[in-house]
């Protein structure tokens, strides 16, 4: 299927990339400018910003509450953004439409980007989140079931290292893992996966800026080789929660979040991959007012119902 009218007609009117290294100040401002007015977004029961008081320190927690009960599943979503770009506001409306389509409390985190940030920093903060939510149950209303991690781009690189790890660490809180396009190997030789030369240009993210994009957070010490850098290269994957992945046919990332899903299921694991046809890397951020892929919230939601 060719790229969605929708998205290659916003792709041919973004400006041409600006000569020179990127600037992750300067990028965050723009990106930031562009969030909707309180007034516009999505309503909800309560949306409230708190600091999370963890293990790997304060953390900015923003709760989405869909509607008034006595108790909720838990969600706790990681924001994509390439490890250094995203926030709390950037992605308020990914993390309101969860709230509102799946009934779950969402714990959206403001963990820490890099280049300010070292490698692990921001992966510390989400694995904290998630450990602070289940000993805070009582205060959140938490239901004691549904505690699922999800994410977008890098943040769904968080969220499945962040499974692995409570996994490793003998954590069996989290139920669900449910990553959108993730990034899973941080190795970008085109030779890996032939998305990454399919949808190499013209369809938004494009393979050669993958390497500049996310070298603030290999240069910061993230290994490509560490299975909790890129969760594709871990050799083990039985034991980890039931999988949600969705790809999108036109970006460079889809055979490694595809691959991924294949390996969890020859591992026994409950996995199910989702391609979005017309799709390119960022849909769910960008596009996800357009119905057939505002469906994938719906599809988060069906999922969560069958574990």
């Amino acid at each position: 299927m060719t790229l969605h009218p929708e998205i290659a007609k916003f792709i041919a009117g973004l400006p041409a990339h600006a000569p020179g290294p990127l600037v992750p100040v300067a990028m965050r401002a723009g990106d930031e400018a562009n969030v909707p007015p309180l007034d516009e977004r999505l309503p909800l029961h309560a949306v409230d910003d708190v600091t999370a008081r963890t293990a790997a320190g304060d953390v900015p927690v923003r709760i989405y509450t869909p509607a008034e009960a006595d108790s909720y599943g838990v969600l706790v979503y990681f924001h994509g953004g390439a490890f250094f770009l995203g926030s709390l506001d950037t992605h308020d409306h990914v993390a309101r439409s969860l709230a509102k389509e799946t009934g779950l409390k969402v714990l959206s985190v403001g963990y820490r980007l890099a280049p300010e940030a070292a490698f692990p920093a921001g992966l510390d903060d989400c694995y904290a989140v998630v450990r602070w939510a289940a000993e805070e149950g009582e205060s959140l209303a938490w239901d004691g079931t549904t505690l699922a991690v999800a994410g977008d781009s890098s943040g769904g690189t968080f969220a499945a290292a962040v499974a692995a790890r409570a996994h490793d660490d003998g954590f069996q809180g989290i139920t669900h893992q449910i990553l959108y396009y993730p990034s899973l190997d941080l190795d970008f030789d085109t030779d890996r996966y032939a998305s990454l030369r399919e949808n190499a240009l013209g369809y938004g993210m494009e393979t050669a800026s993958l390497k500049p994009f996310n070298a603030f957070y290999l240069d910061s010490g993230a290994d490509p080789a560490d299975p909790l850098v890129s969760p594709v290269k871990r050799t083990d994957l039985t034991g980890l929660p039931p999988a949600l992945v969705v790809t999108a046919e036109h970006d460079p990332l889809r055979d490694e979040g595809e691959l991924y899903g294949r390996r969890l299921r020859e591992a026994r694991v409950d996995a199910t991959v989702s391609r979005y046809e017309g799709a390119g890397h960022g849909f769910v951020q960008h596009f996800s007012w357009i119905p057939e892929y505002h469906r994938v919230f719906a599809e988060t939601r069906d999922f969560l119902g069958r574990h």
